[in-house]
């Protein structure tokens, strides 16, 4: 009974401690947290891995009480109501509504205008929140629940967002997966400017033009799969694996592991790092970042590991017209497209894409 209580009583401390990264204030006066953890659970080869047990809910759990106050999720995990249970235990029980950053995304299937609100009302219903601090748009092109190609304009799904905003259902709007001619596009029809822009970033994919246009324009950068492939031993593709020397060596000069290279990295760039783990260790060692800075040759170092290798390029939606990557020739691909014409509207349908279960997608339908 006595040891209970005392663990009991650390857990209270550590949740009611300040998270331990600094917070950066957004374009439209707000603040959120310089890391993030993220709860997508990743890709089998299967397919999308979804929860069997509760293992996203104590992976939050156990975020809070390393420091983290920052939960990115989306509705297409599958998981916003494991998360929205841990967030709100530990709200509840100390007090943390307002140092807690919660960061869900719009899924394509609800791009029409009409649909953005009632998408984040179910969100909300999932994560027991009455709004959220920041909400995103997923990607800019939509896909309906059958899977074919839904041509809403990214910009009129954009406006739906300004409504979810103005609703006060979420306090920030920002977007996941744009490019720089989407954001310009934004900007040219004076459309309110996202706060956050969410994109893959990691040691093979820095992408510094954008990152530039993001800092002229005041967009936080947010980056999803900061591991890149490096730790994917199935993709034998990666430029860079984790037992690289030069990265290995810059770790045990710091006293850490590459994976804390990487994410303080991201950092000193002006990413948002989102590492996602349900692995206890890792999770308080990916936060762990904040006691030492990285020397600049050693930066210099890390910057030459970039080869624009996208980890997760969605080649299911290349011929979409709002696909937001660089179509190169030497991406694989084996689904084959074809063109119908559905009540005088064309529509594509990869049926690749649609027959086999490891591409699949999970896609809900909500009435309009």
């Amino acid at each position: 009974m006595y040891i209970i209580v005392f663990i009991l009583s650390i857990i209270v401390f550590a949740y009611a401690e300040p998270g331990k990264a600094p917070l950066v204030q957004l374009n439209d006066g707000r603040t959120m947290p310089t890391i993030a953890l993220g709860t997508w659970l990743g890709n089998s080869t299967t397919g999308r891995i979804t929860p069997v047990g509760y293992e996203t809910e104590q992976a939050v759990l156990w975020a809070f009480e390393a420091g983290y106050r920052h939960i990115d999720t989306a509705w297409s995990y599958h998981v916003e109501d494991q998360v929205g249970r841990a967030v709100k235990t530990v709200v509840d029980a100390y007090n943390l509504l307002h140092e807690v950053t919660t960061t869900p995304k719009l899924w394509n299937d609800a791009h029409a205008r009409s649909a953005v609100v009632p998408a984040l009302r179910a969100s909300l219903a999932q994560l027991k929140l009455n709004y959220v601090d920041l909400y995103l748009m997923h990607w800019p092109l939509g896909q309906f629940a059958n899977g074919s190609y839904d041509y809403t304009h990214y910009l009129e799904t954009w406006r739906g967002m300004m409504d979810a905003q103005a609703l006060n259902l979420t306090r920030s709007i920002g977007v996941s997966n744009f490019n720089k001619v989407m954001l310009e596009n934004v900007r040219a029809h004076q459309l309110t400017e996202p706060a956050v822009l969410q994109i893959e970033w990691n040691i093979n994919l820095q992408q510094p033009g954008l990152l530039a246009y993001c800092r002229q324009h005041n967009i936080s950068v947010m980056g999803y799969t900061p591991f890149g492939a490096l730790m994917d031993k199935r993709r034998a593709d990666s430029p860079t694996h984790i037992d690289d020397p030069q990265l290995t060596k810059m770790a045990a000069k710091y006293g850490k592991n590459v994976q804390q290279i990487l994410l303080r990295y991201a950092v000193e760039m002006g990413v948002i790092p989102i590492p996602k783990s349900i692995t206890s260790s890792r999770i308080f060692e990916n936060i762990d970042i904040f006691d030492f800075q990285l020397e600049d040759n050693d930066k210099r170092i890390l910057r030459k590991f970039d080869r624009g290798y996208r980890t997760i390029p969605q080649l299911k939606w290349r011929d979409h017209p709002f696909y937001p990557f660089e179509k190169k020739a030497d991406y694989p691909t084996t689904s084959t497209s074809t063109v119908r014409t559905d009540a005088s509207t064309q529509q594509v349908i990869s049926k690749g894409d649609l027959n086999d279960k490891s591409a699949k997608m999970n896609f809900r339908d909500i009435k309009i």
